[in-house]
């Protein structure tokens, strides 16, 4: 993989429509900026470090209008796009960092893209769950909620000593939800769903039953089998810092509940996660005027 010069305005948005899910990586620089010109080789060996995403590489002089319909005033800054939702944004010549987000979007290695949702406008947004603010209540010890966030390799989620799970899962921006994604056995597959958002703790299951959720999902065998999302009140759901879900039983009234693969699908609230603007000293971009 090469990075692809954008050198005229309007350019890069069709760039951004023909990339799809594919994550697409921005380097907004210009010919005099010193940073700018120290970490252009790291980013052409990222760009084949990880031939899965599409590295670009905006011309600020040359782009004035893309540079500021994407609010950038400081080079070198780099912004990361999937289906054409920015998904963060790092200002600064700090290769370390660099590698870490693409690392984070895409996955280590991984060669193929987790961001294609299937619904339009929206992604997958499995990138964006904060590591630290996943926790599950009654989960077993050998099939934790974690194999059911990591589909394809044949684990799962499973309750421990009843039918009943407590979900909590927390994002690392503001996030709009549009459906979910929940896979599960014909049998042993949740049936009925509460779903809580932006809980300052987790819930336990007593108060979580005589709660009033923000919406109730039920469930039957087909939607658990089906390739197609779970649609969500999706106007209940425009700033969603963390969601819970109390699954209060399964299909066939089993001892445990199975979930095979548990995924959201959305979009971030803002287009830039502000954790992404902690000052790296001594490498702060230049100015553009």
């Amino acid at each position: 993989m090469t990075v692809i010069a954008i050198n005229e305005d309007g350019r890069l948005a069709g760039e951004l429509a023909a990339a799809g899910a594919s994550l697409v990586v921005v380097d907004f620089t210009a010919t005099w900026c010193g940073p700018c010109q120290q970490i252009a080789p790291v980013f052409e060996q990222l760009s084949n470090k990880y031939p899965a995403a599409k590295f670009f590489k905006v011309d600020v002089d040359k782009c004035p209008s893309t540079a500021a319909s994407h609010s950038v005033n400081a080079m070198p800054t780099f912004l990361f796009f999937r289906n054409k939702v920015r998904l963060a944004r790092i200002q600064g010549a700090d290769p370390s960092s660099l590698e870490a987000k693409i690392v984070e979007l895409i996955g280590s290695g991984s060669g193929e893209s987790s961001g294609d949702s299937g619904v339009a406008g929206h992604i997958d947004l499995s990138t964006m769950i904060l590591k630290s603010g996943v926790e599950c209540l009654n989960e077993s010890d050998d099939h934790t909620l974690s194999d059911a966030l990591t589909p394809g390799k044949g684990s799962y989620l499973e309750s421990d000593c009843d039918e009943q799970l407590i979900i909590s899962i927390t994002f690392n921006q503001h996030v709009k939800l549009h459906s979910l994604k929940i896979d599960g056995p014909e049998i042993e597959g949740p049936k009925t769903i509460k779903i809580f958002t932006n809980q300052p703790q987790t819930l336990d299951f007593d108060r979580a039953d005589s709660m009033e959720p923000v919406q109730l999902l039920e469930l039957t065998s087909k939607d658990l089998t089906s390739k197609d999302p779970i649609p969500l009140r999706f106007v209940k759901f425009q700033n969603v810092s963390n969601i819970q879900l109390f699954i209060k039983d399964n299909q066939g009234g089993s001892d445990t509940t199975i979930i095979h693969h548990l995924g959201f699908i959305g979009s971030p609230v803002a287009t830039t996660d502000m954790s992404d603007f902690k000052r790296i000293a001594g490498k702060k971009g230049e100015s553009h005027s």
